[in-house]
Protein backbone atom coordinates (compact mmCIF):
# COMPACT_ATOMS: atom_id res chain seq x y z
CA UNK A 1 0.00 0.00 0.00
CA UNK A 2 0.98 3.63 -0.84
CA UNK A 3 1.95 6.06 2.00
CA UNK A 4 -0.16 9.13 2.33
CA UNK A 5 3.19 11.20 1.07
CA UNK A 6 3.67 8.81 -2.36
CA UNK A 7 -0.14 9.09 -2.73
CA UNK A 8 -0.62 12.65 -2.98
CA UNK A 9 2.38 12.88 -4.86
CA UNK A 10 1.19 10.76 -7.43
CA UNK A 11 -2.46 12.36 -7.67
CA UNK A 12 -0.78 15.78 -7.81
CA UNK A 13 1.54 14.63 -10.59
CA UNK A 14 -1.34 13.39 -12.54
CA UNK A 15 -3.35 16.29 -12.02
CA UNK A 16 -0.52 18.54 -13.25
CA UNK A 17 -0.55 16.13 -16.57
CA UNK A 18 -4.03 16.39 -17.37
CA UNK A 19 -3.48 19.99 -18.40
CA UNK A 20 0.19 18.85 -20.33
CA UNK A 21 -1.80 16.37 -22.26
CA UNK A 22 -3.01 16.21 -25.94
CA UNK A 23 -6.55 17.33 -25.68
CA UNK A 24 -8.24 18.42 -22.86
CA UNK A 25 -10.45 17.16 -19.90
CA UNK A 26 -13.89 17.34 -17.98
CA UNK A 27 -13.61 18.42 -14.45
CA UNK A 28 -17.04 18.27 -13.11
CA UNK A 29 -17.78 19.85 -9.59
CA UNK A 30 -19.29 17.91 -7.02
CA UNK A 31 -21.15 19.34 -3.71
CA UNK A 32 -20.55 16.89 -1.01
CA UNK A 33 -18.70 13.02 -1.08
CA UNK A 34 -21.53 11.25 -2.48
CA UNK A 35 -21.55 13.61 -5.83
CA UNK A 36 -17.58 13.24 -5.63
CA UNK A 37 -17.63 8.84 -5.58
CA UNK A 38 -20.44 8.85 -8.43
CA UNK A 39 -18.53 10.86 -10.31
CA UNK A 40 -15.55 9.21 -9.90
CA UNK A 41 -17.51 5.97 -10.58
CA UNK A 42 -18.74 7.59 -14.34
CA UNK A 43 -15.09 7.62 -15.24
CA UNK A 44 -13.97 11.30 -14.61
CA UNK A 45 -10.26 11.53 -14.41
CA UNK A 46 -10.63 14.84 -11.71
CA UNK A 47 -12.80 16.37 -9.94
CA UNK A 48 -12.79 20.27 -8.57
CA UNK A 49 -15.41 21.57 -5.64
CA UNK A 50 -17.50 24.38 -6.08
CA UNK A 51 -18.41 27.08 -3.48
CA UNK A 52 -22.18 27.55 -4.68
CA UNK A 53 -23.11 23.83 -4.20
CA UNK A 54 -21.10 23.76 -1.07
CA UNK A 55 -22.79 26.48 -0.08
CA UNK A 56 -26.55 25.42 -1.00
CA UNK A 57 -26.13 22.18 1.12
CA UNK A 58 -25.87 24.15 3.76
CA UNK A 59 -28.69 26.30 3.75
CA UNK A 60 -26.86 29.45 2.78
CA UNK A 61 -26.14 31.54 -0.47
CA UNK A 62 -23.20 31.62 -2.54
CA UNK A 63 -19.82 32.70 -0.99
CA UNK A 64 -20.95 33.64 2.53
CA UNK A 65 -19.71 29.88 4.75
CA UNK A 66 -16.63 30.79 6.07
CA UNK A 67 -12.85 29.17 5.72
CA UNK A 68 -13.04 26.45 8.67
CA UNK A 69 -15.76 24.90 7.32
CA UNK A 70 -14.75 25.50 4.06
CA UNK A 71 -11.40 23.80 4.41
CA UNK A 72 -13.82 20.57 6.59
CA UNK A 73 -15.75 19.92 3.33
CA UNK A 74 -12.56 19.89 1.35
CA UNK A 75 -10.81 17.06 3.64
CA UNK A 76 -14.45 15.28 2.98
CA UNK A 77 -14.35 15.54 -0.83
CA UNK A 78 -10.49 14.40 -1.05
CA UNK A 79 -11.34 11.41 1.59
CA UNK A 80 -14.52 10.16 -0.60
CA UNK A 81 -12.15 10.03 -4.06
CA UNK A 82 -8.83 8.72 -5.13
CA UNK A 83 -9.01 11.51 -8.23
CA UNK A 84 -7.25 14.69 -7.62
CA UNK A 85 -9.51 17.67 -6.69
CA UNK A 86 -8.82 21.15 -7.00
CA UNK A 87 -10.29 23.56 -4.46
CA UNK A 88 -12.88 26.56 -5.27
CA UNK A 89 -11.03 28.62 -2.62
CA UNK A 90 -13.60 31.95 -3.64
CA UNK A 91 -11.03 34.98 -3.09
CA UNK A 92 -8.81 33.23 -0.81
CA UNK A 93 -10.72 34.81 2.18
CA UNK A 94 -8.55 37.42 2.50
CA UNK A 95 -7.55 40.78 0.75
CA UNK A 96 -4.03 40.90 1.39
CA UNK A 97 -1.38 38.41 0.00
CA UNK A 98 -0.55 37.26 3.37
CA UNK A 99 -4.09 35.76 4.11
CA UNK A 100 -4.31 34.03 0.45
CA UNK A 101 -1.03 32.64 0.94
CA UNK A 102 -2.48 31.45 3.98
CA UNK A 103 -5.45 29.32 2.41
CA UNK A 104 -3.13 27.76 -0.15
CA UNK A 105 -1.50 26.17 2.67
CA UNK A 106 -4.78 25.33 4.63
CA UNK A 107 -6.10 23.98 1.49
CA UNK A 108 -3.15 21.78 0.43
CA UNK A 109 -3.16 20.00 4.18
CA UNK A 110 -6.88 18.71 3.65
CA UNK A 111 -5.74 16.52 0.60
CA UNK A 112 -6.40 19.12 -2.65
CA UNK A 113 -4.05 18.73 -5.45
CA UNK A 114 -5.32 22.15 -6.27
CA UNK A 115 -7.71 25.14 -5.99
CA UNK A 116 -8.33 28.60 -7.54
CA UNK A 117 -8.39 31.80 -6.45
CA UNK A 118 -10.68 34.40 -7.63
CA UNK A 119 -10.05 38.74 -8.16
CA UNK A 120 -13.57 39.53 -6.58
CA UNK A 121 -13.43 41.65 -3.31
CA UNK A 122 -17.13 40.62 -2.05
CA UNK A 123 -18.10 44.47 -1.94
CA UNK A 124 -20.59 45.63 -4.70
CA UNK A 125 -19.05 48.84 -4.52
CA UNK A 126 -16.04 47.95 -5.49
CA UNK A 127 -16.37 43.88 -6.66
CA UNK A 128 -12.41 43.89 -8.57
CA UNK A 129 -9.57 44.02 -6.58
CA UNK A 130 -7.19 46.39 -8.09
CA UNK A 131 -4.62 44.89 -10.77
CA UNK A 132 -1.54 45.24 -9.13
CA UNK A 133 -2.78 43.95 -5.65
CA UNK A 134 -4.48 41.32 -7.48
CA UNK A 135 -1.36 40.28 -8.93
CA UNK A 136 0.54 40.23 -5.64
CA UNK A 137 -2.28 37.64 -4.14
CA UNK A 138 -1.86 35.68 -7.04
CA UNK A 139 2.11 35.47 -6.68
CA UNK A 140 1.63 34.88 -3.00
CA UNK A 141 -0.42 31.91 -3.72
CA UNK A 142 1.86 31.06 -6.43
CA UNK A 143 4.56 31.30 -3.77
CA UNK A 144 2.77 28.95 -0.97
CA UNK A 145 2.11 26.24 -3.85
CA UNK A 146 5.69 26.12 -4.41
CA UNK A 147 6.56 25.62 -1.47
CA UNK A 148 4.68 22.60 -0.95
CA UNK A 149 5.85 18.77 -1.10
CA UNK A 150 4.00 18.34 -3.90
CA UNK A 151 2.87 19.86 -7.15
CA UNK A 152 0.16 22.23 -6.25
CA UNK A 153 -2.31 23.74 -9.13
CA UNK A 154 -2.79 27.28 -9.00
CA UNK A 155 -5.74 28.16 -10.32
CA UNK A 156 -6.27 32.37 -11.35
CA UNK A 157 -9.31 33.42 -12.26
CA UNK A 158 -10.70 36.89 -13.65
CA UNK A 159 -14.00 37.48 -12.55
CA UNK A 160 -14.71 40.63 -15.12
CA UNK A 161 -17.44 38.39 -17.06
CA UNK A 162 -19.25 36.66 -14.18
CA UNK A 163 -19.68 39.56 -12.17
CA UNK A 164 -21.42 41.42 -15.65
CA UNK A 165 -17.92 43.76 -16.38
CA UNK A 166 -17.85 42.93 -19.90
CA UNK A 167 -14.63 44.10 -20.33
CA UNK A 168 -12.37 41.34 -23.19
CA UNK A 169 -9.60 43.60 -22.84
CA UNK A 170 -8.94 43.79 -18.99
CA UNK A 171 -10.22 39.95 -18.88
CA UNK A 172 -7.24 39.24 -20.85
CA UNK A 173 -4.75 41.65 -18.74
CA UNK A 174 -5.79 40.48 -15.49
CA UNK A 175 -4.98 36.85 -17.06
CA UNK A 176 -1.66 37.71 -18.62
CA UNK A 177 -0.64 39.59 -15.23
CA UNK A 178 -1.64 36.33 -13.13
CA UNK A 179 0.17 34.16 -15.46
CA UNK A 180 3.17 36.62 -15.08
CA UNK A 181 2.69 35.92 -11.04
CA UNK A 182 2.93 32.46 -11.46
CA UNK A 183 -0.73 30.64 -12.12
CA UNK A 184 -0.23 27.11 -13.66
CA UNK A 185 -4.09 27.32 -15.02
CA UNK A 186 -6.11 30.41 -15.91
CA UNK A 187 -9.91 30.91 -15.71
CA UNK A 188 -12.55 33.85 -17.07
CA UNK A 189 -15.88 32.26 -15.80
CA UNK A 190 -18.52 33.77 -18.00
CA UNK A 191 -17.25 33.78 -21.32
CA UNK A 192 -19.78 32.88 -23.62
CA UNK A 193 -18.66 33.61 -27.22
CA UNK A 194 -16.35 31.44 -29.04
CA UNK A 195 -14.75 34.13 -30.88
CA UNK A 196 -13.52 35.79 -27.62
CA UNK A 197 -12.44 32.57 -26.14
CA UNK A 198 -10.02 32.35 -29.06
CA UNK A 199 -9.01 35.36 -28.33
CA UNK A 200 -7.69 34.78 -24.74
CA UNK A 201 -6.21 31.55 -25.73
CA UNK A 202 -4.01 33.23 -28.10
CA UNK A 203 -3.07 36.04 -25.93
CA UNK A 204 -2.24 33.54 -22.48
CA UNK A 205 0.54 31.31 -22.15
CA UNK A 206 -0.84 28.37 -20.06
CA UNK A 207 -3.89 26.02 -19.46
CA UNK A 208 -7.33 28.04 -19.35
CA UNK A 209 -10.24 26.65 -17.92
CA UNK A 210 -13.75 27.62 -19.60
CA UNK A 211 -17.10 27.06 -17.76
CA UNK A 212 -20.13 25.66 -19.32
CA UNK A 213 -23.90 24.85 -17.33
CA UNK A 214 -25.02 28.38 -17.41
CA UNK A 215 -27.19 30.57 -18.81
CA UNK A 216 -25.72 32.21 -22.34
CA UNK A 217 -23.51 29.35 -22.59
CA UNK A 218 -24.46 27.15 -25.82
CA UNK A 219 -20.67 25.84 -26.42
CA UNK A 220 -19.84 22.23 -24.73
CA UNK A 221 -17.16 20.27 -23.64
CA UNK A 222 -16.38 19.04 -27.22
CA UNK A 223 -16.50 22.43 -29.54
CA UNK A 224 -14.26 24.02 -26.05
CA UNK A 225 -11.42 21.15 -26.20
CA UNK A 226 -11.72 21.17 -30.05
CA UNK A 227 -10.93 25.03 -29.94
CA UNK A 228 -8.02 24.35 -27.61
CA UNK A 229 -9.26 24.95 -24.04
CA UNK A 230 -7.18 22.53 -22.02
CA UNK A 231 -9.72 22.08 -18.85
CA UNK A 232 -13.84 22.36 -18.70
CA UNK A 233 -15.87 22.82 -15.68
CA UNK A 234 -19.61 23.40 -14.91
CA UNK A 235 -19.65 24.94 -11.42
CA UNK A 236 -22.44 24.86 -9.28
CA UNK A 237 -24.35 23.78 -12.40
CA UNK A 238 -24.80 20.05 -11.45
CA UNK A 239 -25.96 21.15 -7.77
CA UNK A 240 -28.77 23.18 -9.06
CA UNK A 241 -29.86 20.76 -11.27
CA UNK A 242 -30.36 18.64 -8.12
CA UNK A 243 -32.01 21.08 -6.58
CA UNK A 244 -34.22 21.53 -9.78
CA UNK A 245 -35.14 18.05 -9.66
CA UNK A 246 -35.92 18.66 -5.83
CA UNK A 247 -38.00 21.78 -6.28
CA UNK A 248 -40.47 20.21 -8.68
CA UNK A 249 -40.57 17.17 -6.59
CA UNK A 250 -41.70 18.86 -3.64
CA UNK A 251 -44.04 21.30 -5.78
CA UNK A 252 -45.70 18.21 -7.30
CA UNK A 253 -45.93 17.19 -3.70
CA UNK A 254 -47.50 20.46 -2.35
CA UNK A 255 -49.81 20.75 -4.95
CA UNK A 256 -51.46 17.79 -6.18
CA UNK A 257 -50.24 15.56 -3.04
CA UNK A 258 -48.78 12.59 -5.59
CA UNK A 259 -44.88 11.46 -5.80
CA UNK A 260 -44.61 10.83 -9.87
CA UNK A 261 -41.54 11.90 -9.60
CA UNK A 262 -40.46 9.36 -7.85
CA UNK A 263 -40.66 7.29 -11.27
CA UNK A 264 -37.32 9.35 -12.57
CA UNK A 265 -35.57 9.11 -9.13
CA UNK A 266 -32.68 6.31 -8.53
CA UNK A 267 -33.55 3.30 -6.86
CA UNK A 268 -32.42 3.03 -3.58
CA UNK A 269 -30.64 -0.31 -3.82
CA UNK A 270 -28.60 1.11 -7.36
CA UNK A 271 -27.32 4.23 -4.66
CA UNK A 272 -26.70 1.32 -1.99
CA UNK A 273 -24.20 -0.49 -4.42
CA UNK A 274 -22.54 2.14 -6.32
CA UNK A 275 -21.97 3.97 -2.83
CA UNK A 276 -21.20 0.79 -0.42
Amino acid sequence: MTTDTSSRMVRATLFRDLHGANGGFIIPNPWDAGAAKLLEQWGFKALATTSAGFSFSRGRPDNSVPRGPLLEHLAQIAAATTLPVSADLENGFGDSPEEVAATIRMAAATGVMGGSIEDTTGKPWNPLYDRALSMDRIRAAAEAARSLPFPFTLTARAENFFIGQRDLADTIGRLQSYQEAGADVLYAPGLTRAEDIATVLREVDRPLNVLIGFSGMSLGARDLIGMGVKRVSVGGSLARSAWGAFLRAATELRDHGTAGYAEDAVGASQLNQLLG
